[in-house]
């Protein structure tokens, strides 16, 4: 088993939650290398949550037990599971929502509820509030250190148990192409979409293309504009809006040098639909 543990949370570092979970994990095993996946995604966003590991996981090798604690439902009866993906690293997490993208992406091998009889941190209380500390890395750690194996983490659910939330697919209609922004390239304020790469060749548009570009939140329009399609930022003039391919081969908006969701207001989900119409060819 790789002894590597990849933590992602909702927690931030302004207290004391994410270095008691790595307090927990080398207690269990001092040999075990921490990584940060995040701790900012915002609070009880499980959407993020999903997108960050999908956006992530496939470039960590086999066998990699990943930790994601985005939890506004813990203390309920919601389940606590481990599940492996079809490219062989584990996620310790709750069925919530956040393997939506793992499992349709990715594809999900097996999954298997986590027994809290043997898998609950020893002298962790009547605590339910935090999972994260309690149950998750601790049987995150015990499986990385090999202490157990993933038959032991507790009883096999049907794949199927695995809670998916809805995702619009982009589509082509009369010539336009139809996505939704899915996810905020934090840091630079890029809006990143679920139009794959493949589709825009599908529609006919080609790089250097003039595309019409219009946002809408709720069916309300909130931003319209012509941009070109670009292979790079530097064929761009500074503040220039364009539209570009990024690092997960799906297209993205981008104000060169700024954000354009701070500029324009823009945010994320099933209710953000942007719609791509080719104006011309250069």
């Amino acid at each position: 088993m790789c002894k590597h543990l990849v933590l992602q949370t909702d927690f931030g570092i302004g207290d004391g939650a994410v270095s008691a979970m790595y307090g927990v994990a080398i207690s269990v095993d001092p040999e075990l290398r921490i990584f940060d996946l995040t701790h900012d995604i915002p609070p009880y966003n499980i959407w993020e949550a999903s997108y960050r590991l999908y956006q992530t996981i496939t470039y960590w090798p086999e066998a990699t037990i990943f930790i994601s604690v985005v939890d506004p439902g813990v203390g309920t009866d919601r389940l606590s599971v481990v599940v492996k993906t079809m490219d062989n690293k584990y996620i310790v997490t709750p069925n919530n929502g956040t393997l939506t993208h793992i499992k349709e992406h990715l594809g999900i091998a097996e999954a298997r509820v986590i027994d809290e009889k043997i898998n609950r941190l020893p002298r962790s209380g009547h605590s339910y509030t935090f999972h994260g500390r309690d149950v998750y890395v601790y049987t995150g750690a015990r499986l990385a250190s090999a202490i157990i194996d993933f038959e032991e983490v507790g009883p096999k659910v049907d794949v199927d148990v695995i809670i998916r939330m809805p995702k619009p697919e982009a589509k082509i209609e009369e010539e336009i192409v139809k996505g939704h922004i899915d996810i905020l390239d934090i840091r630079f304020g890029n809006l990143w979409t679920n139009i794959n790469r493949t589709l825009f060749a599908e529609a006919g548009i080609r790089y250097d293309d003039v595309l019409d570009v219009t946002i809408t939140n709720h069916s309300q329009q909130v931003y319209k504009n012509s941009m070109t399609f670009s292979q790079s930022f530097a064929k761009s003039r500074l503040g220039e809006p364009l539209v570009y391919v990024n690092s997960l081969d799906k297209l993205s908006i981008a104000l060169n040098q700024g954000s354009f969701a701070k500029t324009y207001q823009i945010g994320t989900g099933e209710n953000w639909e942007i719609w791509i119409t080719k104006v011309s060819s250069t």
